[in-house]
C-alpha cells in the first residue's frame, strides 16, 4: 500500500479519516513531547485535530473561534503558531508509507486502543506519545506491566557496569523486564546483562526504529529486536537529537514500574529520567558510589533532592516493583541485611554438594561425590534436595546416569 503526496488543503485524504493513520501522521507532524498538540488531540480527537492542520490557513481564524473546546484566547494563539510548525512538515507526509517500512522489519504500530498499548503511558496525558513504533517479537504491553528502568551515564565506570549487570540479572531471572534506552555505557550493560540469562529486555529509542544508534550497537539492538522489542515514538528515517532523547526519557519513565539510576554525573541526562519518573509518582532508586567518584555525584544528588531510595542489589529494587503491583516480597530473596551469596541458607552436606556441582556442563553423581567427598547415596539425597530449592538442575543423562549442574540462581 501507497500513498502519493499530500496536498496542503482540501482533498482531504481518504486515510485522515481513520483514527490509527491520524495519531500516524501525528507521529510525524509533531515534536516528542509537544504538549500543544497532544492537547489539540485531547479536546477535539485525533481526526478533527488532524483536519485542521490539513486545512490550511484559509479558515484558521473562523475555524479557531468555533471551537470553544480549544480554550482560552492565549491557548488559541499557541495553537495558531503549533498549526504554523505543525504545517511545515505536510509535504512528503506519508504515513501508509512509515508504516511500510516499518512493516517490512518486523514491526507495527501500535496505538492507545491497543492491547499491546503500555497503560502506563496515560499517565503523561497531553504530553503522551500519539503512537508508538515497535519492532520485534515481543508484545510491549505485556512486556512493560513488571518492569523496571535500569539507565546511567554513558561514560560508565566498570564498577557501574558491573552494579549495572548484577541489578539486570536478578531482575531478569524474576521475570522483570529491563528496560533502557539503547545507548553506550549503563544502557548497554542493562541490555545484555538481561539477555544473557535469556530475561526480557525493552530498548526504548530517540530515532527511528529502522536506524541503529549509536552505530556500534547494531548487533545488540536487532537481537533485543529478534527476541523482544525495540520501540520509539519517532516515525521511520528519524534521526536522533538533544530534545528527542531528553524527550525519549518521559517514555522511558512512564513505562515502566520503577526506575533506577545506577550512574550518573551531576548533570547526566539520566538526571532527566529520574526527574520524569518522579513528576509521574513512580518509584525512584539511585545506587551509591565513592564520593569522590564525578560518575555518581548525580545519583547522590537524586538520593538527596528527589528522595530516591538507595539500593545496591536487586532485592531492594524488587520491594519498589512489589510496592507498585502489591505483590508480597520474595521469599528467595535477601532480607536486605547484607548481599545475598548463592549458596547462603543451605549447610551440611545440600551445601558440600552444591559447592561441588559443575556450573556449566552436568555431571553424574559419582563425579559429584568424588569432588565434595561424600558417599554417592549422601550426594543423591542431596541433589534431590537441591533441586527442589532450586540450587540444582538435571541437565540430561548418558551411561553413567543422570547429569546435574548447579542452577543459575545459584552461580
Amino acid at each position: 500500500m501507497s500513498a502519493g503526496r499530500l496536498p496542503v488543503g482540501p482533498p482531504v485524504p481518504g486515510w485522515a479519516s481513520e483514527e490509527r493513520w491520524a495519531r500516524v501522521a501525528w507521529s510525524r507532524l509533531a515534536e516528542p513531547g509537544d504538549s500543544v498538540a497532544g492537547a489539540l488531540r485531547s479536546a477535539l480527537g485525533p481526526v478533527e485535530a488532524l483536519d485542521l492542520v490539513l486545512a490550511g490557513g484559509a479558515g484558521d481564524a473562523a475555524g479557531l473561534g468555533r471551537h470553544e473546546r480549544l480554550g482560552t484566547a492565549r491557548a488559541r494563539a499557541a495553537l495558531s503558531a503549533g498549526l504554523d510548525r505543525w504545517r511545515a512538515r505536510l509535504p512528503g507526509l506519508e504515513p501508509l508509507r512509515d508504516a511500510e517500512v516499518v512493516h517490512r522489519l518486523g514491526g507495527r504500530v501500535v496505538v492507545p486502543d491497543d492491547e499491546e498499548w503500555p497503560r502506563r503511558l496515560d499517565d503523561l496525558g497531553e504530553s503522551a506519545p500519539a503512537c508508538l513504533w515497535v519492532r520485534g517479537a515481543g508484545r510491549l504491553g505485556p512486556l512493560a506491566e513488571r518492569s523496571v528502568a535500569l539507565v546511567g551515564a554513558r561514560a560508565a565506570s566498570p564498577y557501574g557496569e558491573h552494579v549495572t549487570g548484577e541489578l539486570a540479572v536478578g531482575l531478569a531471572e524474576r521475570g522483570v523486564t529491563v528496560i533502557s534506552g539503547g545507548a553506550f555505557g549503563i544502557d548497554a550493560a542493562a541490555h545484555r546483562a538481561a539477555l544473557a540469562v535469556g530475561g526480557a529486555t525493552v530498548a526504548v529509542l530517540a530515532c527511528g526504529v529502522d536506524r541503529a544508534y549509536p552505530v556500534a550497537h547494531e548487533q545488540l539492538l536487532a537481537r533485543i529486536a529478534a527476541e523482544h522489542v525495540v520501540v520509539s515514538e519517532q516515525p521511520p528515517g528519524s534521526a536522533p537529537t538533544r530534545w528527542r532523547f531528553l524527550e525519549r526519557n518521559r517514555v522511558v519513565a512512564a513505562a515502566s514500574s520503577a526506575v533506577v539510576v545506577v550512574e550518573a554525573a551531576w548533570r547526566s541526562g539520566a538526571l532527566s529520567t529520574a526527574t520524569r519518573a518522579a513528576g509521574l509518582l513512580r518509584p525512584l532508586g539511585a545506587v551509591p558510589g565513592p564520593v569522590t567518584s564525578a560518575t555518581s555525584a548525580g545519583c547522590h544528588r537524586i538520593m538527596r533532592e528527589l528522595q530516591a531510595t538507595c539500593v545496591t542489589e536487586a532485592a531492594d529494587v524488587l520491594e519498589l516493583v512489589d510496592a507498585v503491583d502489591g505483590a508480597s516480597r520474595d521469599p528467595t530473596l535477601p532480607s536486605g541485611t547484607g548481599r545475598r551469596r548463592p549458596l547462603d541458607g543451605l549447610e551440611g552436606d545440600d551445601l558440600r554438594v552444591a559447592d561441588a556441582l559443575p556450573v556449566r556442563r552436568g555431571a553424574p553423581a559419582l563425579s559429584v561425590a568424588r569432588a565434595a567427598g561424600l558417599d554417592e547415596r549422601t550426594v543423591v539425597g542431596a541433589l534431590g534436595r537441591l533441586q527442589l530449592s532450586g540450587h540444582a538442575e538435571q541437565v540430561g543423562a548418558d551411561d553413567r546416569g543422570a547429569l546435574w549442574r548447579r542452577a543459575a540462581r545459584a552461580r
